[in-house]
């Protein structure tokens, strides 16, 4: 996976700890796959429905909220796919040279 393996890692970290924080239920679920050569999809499926997201201003808590910008940040894309009983959100890493 080249030079990605530490942003993946991150990715998934803050997909983890914002199903955790936010949609709190009792199991939730990673899934990594490989839709192309060049791509690395990271995602986290958990049973809410509330869609995420991504704040541009913070106020109160200083290291709160920051999930989404960093997914953002790190990614090539990402977003959500919704089901009937719950959510995926997902992040794209390009993997150069592959």
């Amino acid at each position: 996976m080249g030079g990605v393996a530490e942003d993946a890692v991150t990715v998934v970290s803050e997909l983890v700890a914002n199903s955790v924080e936010h949609a709190r239920w009792g199991a939730i679920r990673a899934v990594v796959g490989r839709p192309t050569a060049n791509v690395v999809r990271l995602g986290v499926v958990d049973r809410s429905k509330v869609l995420p997201i991504l704040r541009t201003e913070f106020t109160g808590v200083p290291l709160r909220g920051r999930g989404l910008v960093i997914v953002d940040r790190l990614t090539a894309r990402w977003g959500t796919e919704l089901y009937p009983w719950g959510k995926q959100v997902w992040g794209e890493l390009w993997v150069e040279g592959r």
